[in-house]
C-alpha cells in the first residue's frame, strides 16, 4: 500500500487524483481548506488535513502529522495552487506576493518539513504539479508562468540533490483540464487596463471561452500520475495533455532556433585564446 500526501483535494486533479489512489486501496492524505469534498468524505484510508499553505508553521506541522500517523510516506504531491492572470504591470504587490506564498513556496516549505523523514527511510516521491505556463508562458499570465517557472527550476535543482539518497522528483506540467481551475475558486484577476486589450484582453476573452470545454481529463490525468509514481525509472519532466504537448514542442523549437541565430555572438564573450585575435 503506498501512502500518499496530495496538497488541494478540495476539488479539480487534486481530488481526482485522491480517488484514484483510493480506488487502488492505498492510504492518502489530503490537504483541504474548508469541507471535506463529498467523494471522500467517510472515505476508507483517507484522512482530511486544513491546511494554508501560506502558513510555513501550518505547512510543517501537516507533514509531522502524516509521519506521526503512518509511520512514512511514499508520495508527496505538491498540487495546490491558484493562477493568477492579468497584465504584469497591473499587478498589486500583495496580488503576487500571495500568488508565490502559496504556489511556490507552500512546496517549498511542505519538501524542507519532509526531507528529513524521506532521508532517513530512504525513499520517496516528490511530484510537484506545475503548468505548461511555466514552460511555455503565453499571454496574460506572466506572473503565474513565473511563479511555476520557479516551482520547475526548484524540481530540477531537487532532483540532482537528493537523488543518491533514494528519493525521486517529477514536475508535472500540465494544459488545460476540464476542472474549475478558470472559476474564482483557483483563478484571480488583476485590474483591467485598455491599453493592454489587444494583447491581455484578447487572452482573457478565450480563457472566458475555454472554461467546461478544455481538452484535458482529470481522471486521466490522475490515472498518468499513479502510472509515473509507480514506474521503476520516472521521468524527472512529464507533460499532461496533447496541448501542452504542442506548446512545449513549439517552445523549445523557438529556443533552439534563437540560439542557433545568435551563437556567434554568444561565444563572443569567451575569453581569447593565446595568440588569437582580439574578438576571434
Amino acid at each position: 500500500m503506498t501512502t500518499w500526501f496530495i496538497t488541494g483535494v478540495s476539488r479539480g486533479l487534486g481530488l481526482a487524483l485522491a480517488k484514484a489512489a483510493l480506488a487502488q486501496g492505498d492510504q492518502v492524505f489530503g490537504t483541504v481548506r474548508g469541507e471535506v469534498p463529498a467523494p471522500l468524505r467517510g472515505a476508507a484510508r483517507f484522512e482530511a488535513i486544513e491546511l494554508d499553505l501560506a502558513d510555513p508553521a501550518a505547512a510543517g506541522a501537516a507533514v509531522e502529522r502524516v509521519f506521526a500517523a503512518a509511520g512514512r510516506l511514499d508520495v508527496i504531491v505538491n498540487n495546490a495552487g491558484y493562477g493568477l492572470l492579468g497584465a504584469i504591470e497591473q499587478a498589486t504587490d500583495a496580488e503576487v506576493a500571495r500568488l508565490f506564498e502559496v504556489d511556490v513556496f507552500g512546496p517549498f516549505h511542505i519538501i524542507r518539513a519532509a526531507l528529513p523523514h524521506l532521508r532517513a527511510q530512504g525513499s520517496g516521491h516528490i511530484v510537484n504539479i506545475t503548468s505548461i505556463a511555466g514552460r511555455a508562458p503565453g499571454i496574460g499570465s506572466g506572473l503565474y508562468s513565473a511563479a511555476k517557472h520557479a516551482l520547475e527550476g526548484l524540481s530540477a535543482g531537487l532532483a540532482q540533490e537528493i537523488a543518491p539518497l533514494g528519493i525521486k522528483v517529477t514536475a508535472v506540467a500540465p494544459g488545460a483540464f476540464r476542472t474549475d481551475f478558470l472559476s474564482d475558486h483557483s483563478i484571480r484577476h488583476s485590474a483591467a487596463d485598455q491599453a493592454y486589450a489587444a494583447s491581455v484582453g484578447r487572452s482573457k476573452a478565450a480563457f472566458d471561452a475555454m472554461a467546461g470545454r478544455q481538452l484535458g481529463d482529470p481522471d486521466r490525468a490522475a490515472e498518468a500520475i499513479l502510472a509515473l509514481v509507480r514506474a521503476e525509472d520516472p521521468p524527472l519532466h512529464l507533460l499532461l495533455g496533447s496541448d501542452a504537448l504542442r506548446r512545449a514542442r513549439d517552445k523549445l523549437d523557438a529556443v533552439i532556433g534563437e540560439i542557433g541565430r545568435w551563437e556567434a555572438l554568444t561565444r563572443s564573450t569567451d575569453f581569447a585564446e593565446a595568440g588569437a585575435p582580439a574578438g576571434r
